[in-house]
């Protein structure tokens, strides 16, 4: 009873709801039997159905025509020397006739829209015969035929395009159509393998041997004699060939056999292309068992995925790439979920534009979002017909044999109709897009017999009760939606608009505004492809209100079998009445007679949207025209609404190559989207003969920025300003520069090397244009770079003399701009001039610290003098850093300072261990060239110590592998010398990011005063810090201001008091490290140190410290003792700074500059640094000027310390023993009144004594209005058990300078 049954699961709701539905589904079978011989005296070489009759070609040069019921009507032959053939229908009477004397048609094919026969004639002549009145009758056939051909074999028709496409014997497929006016055959475009791209085979395919067009006539595929595949788009864009790349070749690089082909014929919808190999051909692989199989021809099936335009062109469509398969649909939209639930995953998502996807949605990755269709739905309404998604991306509507069904992909879930039989009454004919949340649809309601047109709103249930159903008089082909308006072909070639307005119950309501009859410019409805409502006019609208005016829907664009037509608003007639009418009438204007705009359209993009910034792209219309690229139609407007140009004010079409298929434009962005055919070869083991032939194909997303190609073609046509406006909209892009460079360059290519003087050169336009960009300079250079050398005269005759631009990037500071010109000018100028130039770079990359440049341009000009620009030169490696690290590599690298004063004996200095270093930064030393850059970082590494730029120097020296420690020996006396102590000081605090250190707020009883504080204070300080005889004292004594903050204060000190003790007691200078020691660890342990100079330290108390954990409060420290350690912890620099510092310490050590080991030892306040110097000052190699230096710049401290920066007294209190050391050195003409003479007598016994008498000596210099006592200061102190004379020395205590001791 059926041939085949269909196997439904257990309980499908199907079966049980729809009575008499699986026998619906059964393939019946059929039974032929033979009705009535008809003897024809002849070979059949081909035959054609009609409606009702038979067409049969014959080898006798007959055509029969048989009607089917051939009783009634018997039949009737022509022979083909009666037809009159002519080159076309208007010459037919005269003109060259045909002379087709014995010979036969080989193929043809009935063309409906053409109402003809599109023939091949075994001498393989092209011709098309035509009726000439109504109905085919014996003497009333006459036919054209194409010249210039004989060697046709195979022809095919398309219907939808009145294309014919006959295949010739040399491999190419030529597609003709028929001039309207003439009824000549004109030729549109050839199908042919270029030699670009398929070297190998595009002269060695044979003749064609088939030819197929897709159902929905979009795509042709092409087989020939020799084998393979090729698909092309209707105007002749090529989409895939089998003939080249992994089709054609193993990966081992083997060449296979392409597959012979005997017949093919496309599946439903066009998703399959069935196949049938020939026999004899079928390659045989070594294994025995396939023998068998591959004898037999099989069945192939090849599956295919096209774009939503081919068969549902409207408006949403377009905005993105929609491509549908039988049962599943890619889409290149971003992942909606991050875009709702994870802002932060897609930064640049542009929300600002709502309607505009960010770009990083669209072009962020190459996978597709791939949806499965339900199989609820299609297990009854398969094949999928339509598909359509929003325009934001994030719902698709599909519709198959009945029904429809759409998706979220927010929610990721399908919607379908709950009722199955509001399903199966419904068929979708004319297409569905979306309006705002609502699917519109055009469709056919099988229970009223009735054209609807529906509308269902997304959030609710699939069912009739919610859409908003309108009754249309005619069947719909295409629909389409323009902001608020419906758009509506129907097959009595009649265009209706109507309006579309939101109802509160979610529902809308359908308004018919207009209707438009057409059936007098169209022959035939099935040829229109889309219908579109769009803003653009002829006039761009140049006045003050052409916003308003770009939002009407101002015209209606036909795509009639690949003819672009245009009809206007007619705005000609009288407009005053506008004003009186009611709103609703004003649309009703009637349209202008249509105008064509283009031939050999594939595809309409247009957008309502509006961006004044951007009006040339967004009120552009773009066209896609197969093989001939792009056309855009750009508006032109004047200038800054200056009265235009009478010739201006229109706009013009602008073609364009492009390398990829379009499927979408991304109007802001300036970019094409489009996919392509990717192939992943593999070849398994035991691999059959499919696996062996085909490889793993895969559709990857494309996308190709076009801009510069508008901009050329403006400036050919003189349009510099046009381009120059657009240029401008667009400079934001993130692919501008490129879009420069791309101009730039393929104009270089084409006029470089041509074979023909140009008469009118383009590049000097180019680079004029280009000059208009800050990007100017790197454009020019990156251009260069990605050419041949050849060509670099003639592109820089045009841009300007590469010299001068060196130098405008040099003045703009872009150093790595001209560090590619120096390239260039290597190549094009003498070595003096290059060495010149990387002369000038090379100084400058020194200065700004661009230490890569530096590196290379050393490499650079030593190459220069080697004359081997290829090899680059080993860069020297130094003794004190790796060449990677520069200062991060010495965090790891313990530089103790205790063990380099250990290793010298008794204190001796010794020089000629350091002398033994390699002079100079270069190994070498012989070459000239390489003294030429040692001298040049010499004067560098001068100049950055003259400024004291000790980080720089750092930096340069770790970067460059500059031998620092060599050159310091050497300019030890010279320019490693410190002549002003207090200012490098300041110089390193800066350049470290080093905070000044600041005395705790709860020592001092006064407010600063002026940013300023009384220098006794601080002394009082220290004593309090060194002195444990202050530390174990009966508080009780003290006077009554004292809290009991301080003597908690004091108290958490006490736990260092004997080493305090011990150290003082024996001069040595560690107290400073042991008194820190403990806090900081803690203190570090919780990264509190700061790189900022702290002046109030209540903001550290607040709110950090009150939620340290419980190991570090159970010191019981109270508010005032966290002050004190959070101000120690904010006198230290960055953990860096101090590596740093440490670094250029041992550095400076090494190469005998005591000076600035001083420096670097007072801002790290590490006494013992300072100890280790002094030691070294006693040895005889150490001259008398760095002693005197030392001595005079400590001075010079402790005045500045005294006067502007008190935190630094305790430390120099600290290191008091080590100056009156030095002032020890005999060396009498320094003898400065701060220090007296019994301080230098005295050294034995413990420093503490002769604070008071020098921190007097410096209050004076603070300030001249000492504060007023508050009792004796020194009273508490108790003296010292090893001090004779102590009373006297105890006297100037009592003179003013402890007035605010311990409030």
């Amino acid at each position: 009873k059926y041939l085949y049954e269909p196997v439904y699961p257990k309980g499908s709701a199907r079966v049980k709801v729809t009575p008499g539905y699986k026998e619906e589904q059964c393939a019946p079978a059929l039974t032929l039997e033979m009705k009535k011989p008809v003897d024809l005296e002849a070979p059949i070489s081909c035959l054609q159905t009609l409606q009702e009759d038979l067409l049969v070609a014959t080898a006798d040069g007959y055509l029969h025509m048989l009607h089917w019921d051939s009783v009634s009507n018997g039949r009737r032959a022509v022979n083909l020397c009666t037809i009159p053939f002519s080159l076309d229908l208007q010459s037919s009477r005269g003109g060259p006739c045909l002379d087709l004397d014995g010979v036969h048609i080989r193929d043809m094919e009935y063309c409906t829209t053409l109402d003809g026969f599109a023939v091949v004639f075994d001498d393989g002549r092209l011709g098309f015969i035509t009726p000439t009145a109504n109905r085919l009758a014996t003497d009333q056939l006459q036919g054209v035929w194409a010249a210039d051909v004989s060697d046709g074999t195979c022809v095919a028709v398309n219907n939808k395009y009145r294309l014919m496409a006959f295949g010739c014997a040399s491999g190419s497929v030529l597609v003709y159509m028929i001039d309207s006016s003439t009824g000549s055959m004109q030729l549109s475009h050839k199908l042919e393998l270029t030699p670009k791209h398929y070297p190998d085979i595009w002269n060695k395919t044979g003749p064609v041997k088939m030819i197929r067009w897709s159902p929905d006539c979009s795509v042709v595929m092409v087989t020939w004699d020799c084998g393979g595949l090729s698909l092309w788009s209707v105007f002749g864009a090529h989409l895939i060939c089998t003939l080249g790349e992994d089709f054609a070749y193993r990966s081992d690089g083997t060449k296979k056999e392409p597959l012979k082909i005997s017949s093919m014929s496309w599946g439903v919808e066009g998703y399959h292309l069935w196949v049938i190999g020939s026999t004899d051909a079928t390659p045989v692989p070594d294994g025995a068992e396939g023998d068998e199989k591959l004898q037999q021809a099989g069945i192939l099936q090849f599956q295919f995925i096209k774009s939503a335009l081919t068969v549902n062109p409207c408006t949403s469509n377009q905005e993105q790439v929609l491509l549908h398969g039988e049962d599943r649909l890619y889409l290149t939209c971003g992942d909606p979920t991050q875009a709702h639930s994870v802002p932060d995953k897609s930064p640049s998502r542009d929300t600002s534009t709502p309607l505009s996807q960010g770009l990083s949605t669209l072009l962020g990755h190459k996978h597709w979002q791939v949806v499965q269709i339900h199989s609820t739905y299609l297990e009854t309404n398969w094949p999928i017909r339509f598909a359509a998604i929003d325009w934001s991306g994030q719902c698709v509507a599909v519709a198959g044999r009945r029904g429809i069904a759409h998706y979220s992909l927010y929610t990721r879930k399908w919607k379908l109709f709950g009722n199955v039989t509001q399903e199966q009454n419904m068929t979708v004919t004319g297409g569905l897009t979306w309006w705002n949340d609502f699917v519109v649809v055009a469709c056919y309601n099988f229970i009223d017999r009735q054209e609807e047109l529906r509308l269902y709103v997304r959030s609710s249930n699939l069912d009739n009760a919610f859409a908003s159903v309108t009754k249309l008089h005619a069947d719909t082909l295409l629909l389409n939606v323009f902001r608020n308006v419906v758009i509506l072909f129907r097959a009595d070639c009649s265009i209706c608009l109507y309006s579309i307005e939101r109802r509160p119950n979610p529902s809308a309501s359908v308004e018919l505004l207009q209707e438009v009859s057409m059936s007098r410019y169209i022959p035939h409805p099935g040829l229109v492809v889309s219908v579109t409502l769009t803003s653009v006019r002829t006039e761009t609208g140049i006045t003050l209100k052409a916003p308003q005016q770009a939002c009407s829907a101002e015209s209606i664009l036909l795509n009639l079998a690949g003819q672009l037509i245009m009809l206007q608003r007619d705005r000609s007639g009288p407009q005053v009445r506008e004003k009186d009418t009611p709103a609703n009438q004003t649309k009703l204007l009637p349209f202008c007679p249509p105008v064509v705009l283009a031939q050999c359209v594939e595809n309409v993009w247009t957008t309502c949207r509006s961006n004044r910034k951007k009006r040339h792209l967004m009120e552009a219309l773009w066209l896609s025209c197969g093989e001939a690229g792009m056309k855009v139609w750009l508006p032109l407007f004047p200038r800054d609404h200056r009265k235009p140009h009478s010739f201006l004010s229109r706009r013009i079409m602008l073609p364009f190559h492009i390398n990829i298929y379009p499927l979408t434009v991304l109007f802001e962005d300036a970019l094409i989207l489009g996919a392509s055919n990717e192939t992943v070869l593999f070849d398994g083991p035991g691999s059959s003969s499919l696996e062996a032939l085909f490889p793993f194909c895969t559709v990857e997303r494309t996308s190709q920025i076009y801009l510069h190609h508008i901009l050329r073609q403006l400036l050919v046509r003189n349009l510099g300003e046009q381009a120059l406006m657009l240029a401008q909209s667009c400079a934001m892009l993130p692919y501008f520069p490129h879009v420069l460079e791309l101009m730039v360059h393929v104009v270089l290519e084409e006029e470089a090397t041509s074979r023909e003087p140009i008469p009118d050169p383009l590049l000097p336009t180019v680079a004029k244009f280009v000059t208009e960009f800050p990007l100017f300079l790197q454009t020019i250079v990156h251009c260069a770079r990605k050419t041949e050398y050849a060509l670099w005269n003639y592109l820089f005759a045009a841009v300007g003399n590469p010299k001068d631009l060196f130098e405008e990037c040099l003045m703009a500071q872009d150093l790595d701009t001209a560090a590619s010109y120096l390239i260039i000018l290597q190549n094009m100028e003498v070595p003096a001039v290059s060495r010149q130039h990387a002369t000038l770079l090379f100084n400058t990359a020194l200065e700004q610290g661009k230490w890569d440049l530096c590196r290379h341009m050393i490499r650079f000009l030593k190459a220069i003098g080697s004359g081997e620009s290829e090899t680059p030169p080993s860069t020297p490696t130094t003794q004190e850093q790796s060449s990677t690290g520069g200062f991060e590599f010495f965090r790891n690298r313990s530089i103790s300072l205790s063990q380099s004063a250990d290793s010298i004996a008794g204190g001796k200095f010794n020089l000629q261990k350091t002398l033994s270093v390699p002079s100079g930064p270069s190994s070498k030393g012989d070459s000239a060239e390489n003294l030429y850059i040692d001298v040049m970082l010499w004067r560098h590494a001068r100049h950055l110590l003259e400024q004291v730029r000790l980080r720089d120097l750092g930096c340069f020296s770790a970067q460059l592998g500059f031998e620092l420690i060599g050159w310091l020996c050497r300019e030890r006396m010279r320019v490693a010398r410190v002549d002003d102590f207090v200012t490098a000081l300041k110089c390193l605090h800066k350049d470290f990011l080093w905070p000044f250190p600041v005395i705790p707020a709860c020592s001092i009883n006064s407010p600063l005063k002026n940013g300023r504080c009384r220098p006794v204070l601080s002394s009082r300080l220290l004593k309090s810090q060194s002195a444990d005889s202050l530390l174990n004292s009966d508080m009780d004594t003290t006077p009554p201001q004292v809290t009991t903050a301080n003597h908690r204060w004091l108290d958490g000190l006490g736990a260092v008091s004997k080493e305090l003790d011990s150290a003082s007691s024996h001069g040595a200078p560690q107290t400073q490290e042991a008194f820190l020691s403990p806090l900081i660890n803690k203190g570090e342990e919780y990264s509190i140190g700061s790189a900022t100079d702290l002046t109030e330290t209540s903001s550290m108390v607040d709110g950090d410290w009150t939620m340290v954990d419980e190991n570090f409060s159970t010191l019981s420290l109270s508010q005032s003792e966290l002050e004190h350690i959070s101000m120690e912890l904010a006198n230290k620099g960055p953990r860096k700074s101090q590596v740093q510092l440490r670094y250029l310490l041992h550095v400076f050590m090494e190469a005998g500059c005591l000076e600035w080991c001083v420096l670097i030892g007072l801002i790290l306040r590490d006494a013992g640094v300072i100890k280790q110097v002094v030691g070294f000052l006693d040895s005889p190699e150490v001259p008398s000027e760095t002693v005197q230096s030392i001595r005079a710049g400590l001075i010079a401290v402790d005045l500045w310390a005294s006067s502007d920066c008190l935190g630094y007294k305790p430390f120099l209190s600290l290191i008091r023993p080590q100056l009156l050391k030095l002032m020890e050195v005999p060396v009498e003409q320094v003898q400065p009144e701060a220090f007296q003479p019994a301080g230098a007598s005295k050294l034995s016994e413990p420093p503490l004594l002769l604070l008071p008498r020098a921190e007097d000596a410096r209050g004076a210099v603070a300030s001249a209005h000492p504060l007023p006592l508050d009792g004796p200061a020194g009273a508490n102190a108790r003296p010292l058990d090893d001090t004779p004379q102590e009373e006297p020395e105890e006297e100037p205590l009592e003179e003013g300078s402890y007035d605010c001791t311990l409030s």
